[in-house]
């Protein structure tokens, strides 16, 4: 089951879509403002974001391009009234993956969605020397073989190699990677280095006081 991360900041609309989507087998997670939607996008990983753009505080675009920053590739459809191609570009150059005008067309977003969700998923495995990754199973295989390794470990990985070299605080990945509530420590952060680096050592460098980064 996909998750999807709404942010809509009418109620009516975001209560609309969440219903929606519901109805068609994603699970959903909400919020009215873009701070709100930043904490939830810490606290779990999501397989698509809609966002809108006009929005207190600050816009959909800013707020992706945070997430961007932040090493977050979670694929991203923008919803808006804007029209004029000067937003479009601009909403493309922050990291989205598809642009949708106001009225929303439901059967329209439905397909747009699928098709973002399916270009993921043929992107999300992919090999690593002599390993290859399940991202949807969250399986890590050498050759056939379906190794020993925990599901938050793989979360682990993904988290680094999608930062592309960048390096990922720790604070980063204990908000990612643990749901509020769930305890979070630098001693269990290491267990779950510990497991990657048995079979990627020379991958994962520790950037001390920092986090952590992956070396392609």
């Amino acid at each position: 089951m996909a998750r999807i991360l709404v942010l809509e900041d009418d109620r009516l609309f975001n209560e609309t879509l969440e219903d929606f989507l519901e109805e068609e087998g994603y699970s959903v997670e909400t919020a009215m403002d873009p701070y709100s939607a930043l904490e939830i996008s810490y606290r779990q990983i999501f397989d698509l974001y809609l966002f809108d753009v006009n929005l207190p505080y600050e816009s959909g675009f800013e707020l992706l391009e945070k997430l961007r920053q932040s090493g977050d590739t979670t694929p991203a459809i923008f919803l808006t009234s804007r029209e004029d191609k000067a937003s479009l570009k601009e909403g493309f150059e922050r990291g989205a993956d598809d642009y949708m005008k106001k009225p929303i067309d439901f059967d329209e977003l439905l397909l747009r969605i699928q098709a973002v969700l399916r270009r993921q998923v043929r992107q999300e495995r992919f090999t690593i020397g002599c390993y290859s990754l399940d991202t949807a199973a969250k399986i890590l295989y050498r050759e056939d073989e379906a190794l020993d390794i925990t599901k938050k470990a793989i979360d682990l990985l993904l988290l680094l190699v999608q930062a592309r070299g960048e390096v990922v605080s720790s604070e980063v990945i204990k908000n990612r990677l643990w749901a509020a509530g769930q305890s979070a420590s630098d001693g269990a952060l290491r267990v779950y280095i510990t497991q990657l680096k048995k079979y990627f050592f020379e991958h994962i460098v520790n950037v001390r006081g920092v986090g952590y980064r992956w070396v392609a």
